[in-house]
This record gives C-alpha cells, structure tokens and sequence, in this order.
C-alpha cells in the first residue's frame, strides 16, 4: 500500500485516494482541430521509469487535487503539493 503525505491532512493510506492522471502531460490548446494533434495526446503517451508525476484525488479526507512525485519502479513517493500551487 502506498503512504500519501497530504500537504493538508498528512501521511494517509492511498484508499483515501483516487488516482486521476498523468501531471506531465500538456494538453493541446482548446481551439486546435488537427485531429492528428488530439490523437496523439490522448492516446501517444510515455510510459515513464522512475521519477514521475500524478494528479490524485484526497476524495476521504480533505478533497483536494495533489500532485504526487512517484517512482514508477519503487513506487517510492517524493513530494506532494496542492495542484492549485503546482499550475500556473
């Protein structure tokens, strides 16, 4: 079972979590419509190892959005920030 330290609530099992998706990923702007461009963020995506950046959702505890550092191999958690201080 992975350990979350919440920024606002502190250590807490994952159960309280749920997993929403890759933090690295940079969405193209609303207005393209080359459906090639879409389709390759959408569906072209890295599968990282090692360091690796997720959104979770605290749905049990605080309901904030985090932004999870994780080791895909180790699955070792680094640092967790509110979403809203990671964005901008």
């Amino acid at each position: 079972m992975l350990r979350i330290p919440c920024p606002v609530c502190g250590l807490r099992d994952e159960t309280e979590f749920v997993y929403r998706e890759d933090a690295s990923v940079r969405r193209p702007d609303p207005g393209e419509t080359d459906p090639t461009v879409w389709h390759d963020a959408v569906f072209i995506r890295e599968n990282p190892r090692g360091k690796h950046l997720e959104y979770w959702h605290h749905v049990h505890g605080c309901r904030e959005v985090v932004v999870v550092e994780r080791n895909t191999l180790t699955h070792e958690i680094g640092r967790c920030r509110q979403a809203r201080e990671v964005q901008g």
